[in-house]
């Protein structure tokens, strides 16, 4: 099991990203959230498995149809065990 941190860069608010992510991460059973930032980029915070993991980080450069993602920053985290499913934060 490994934790990431994704700051999502470009175009990816209003485009329908987190409910892509949401969606993303039910396919690679990854658990944790997604929230759009003030900053107009998204974050998303995710604990799977490390094949599961590269997948999930593949479809968020991938983003939907009208996102445009021209960075993804990607951090490493403590897994904490503590999510039971995924969800978006507003």
């Amino acid at each position: 099991m490994v934790a990431r941190r994704f700051l999502v860069i470009g175009q990816v608010q209003e485009v329908g990203y987190r409910f892509f992510v949401l969606r993303a991460a039910a396919r690679h059973q990854v658990l944790g959230t997604v929230t759009n930032l003030p900053d107009g980029s998204v974050e998303v915070i995710a604990e799977g498995d490390r094949q599961a993991m590269a997948d999930f980080k593949n479809d968020l450069a991938t983003g939907p149809m009208m996102a445009e993602v021209t960075d993804i920053v990607e951090t490493d985290i403590p897994v904490t065990g503590l999510f039971r499913d995924f969800r978006i934060d507003h």
